[in-house]
């Protein structure tokens, strides 16, 4: 993967260590592989973020950073992923978290209108709870495992390709020294 590219958009150490949203977590924060960019630590940030994204609470960002301290994989990458969740997608994401869920366990769809107030809440959604969280937890499973898969697999690929380039250059220098040995 690009770590050039990645590096620019992380945080320095003592911009996270220092930040005030963070200090929750104590001397955790301080860990290096919160901030490491290697294949399990970014792998493992996309995988966490995904699944994140899909659990239908508030405050999803510190559940995180949380994650991300206990299984110490990379801290900003796996905050961000948790974005992929904001005003503008949650209503198709969770409705279609609803409908997996729905066809997993086999029950007839209901028809609602989503409303934001507490008294949809509380009428709706005691209805529609099983196939809804059912359907988050599968669908934010299968979206982490797959983007974990796919940026180990990309990550790979990119190192294979590194290797294959300083191959190629070592090669070059060598054909291109060799008719000079002969003479």
């Amino acid at each position: 993967m690009p770590k050039k590219f990645i590096k620019r958009f992380i945080p320095h150490h003592d911009t996270i260590h220092s930040h005030k949203a963070l200090r929750f977590l104590g001397p955790l924060i301080q860990d290096p592989f919160l901030l490491h960019l290697n294949r399990r630590s970014v792998s493992g940030a996309v995988g966490v973020g995904l699944f994140l994204a899909f659990v239908p609470v508030p405050f999803q960002m510190i559940l995180a950073a949380i994650s991300a301290v206990i299984i110490r994989i990379n801290l900003p990458i796996t905050m961000a992923m948790v974005w992929i969740t904001n005003p503008i997608t949650i209503p198709p994401m969770f409705y279609f978290a609803y409908k997996v869920g729905v066809w997993l366990l086999g029950t007839p769809k209901q028809e609602f209108d989503f409303e934001l107030s507490w008294e949809w809440l509380t009428d709706s959604l005691g209805t529609i709870w099983e196939p809804f969280l059912l359907g988050c937890f599968f669908v934010g499973s299968a979206a982490g495992l797959l983007g974990s898969i796919t940026i180990r697999y990309l990550w790979r690929l990119k190192v294979q390709q590194s290797w294959n380039e300083r191959k190629q250059k070592r090669s070059d220098k060598k054909s291109s020294k060799d008719p000079l040995e002969g003479k």
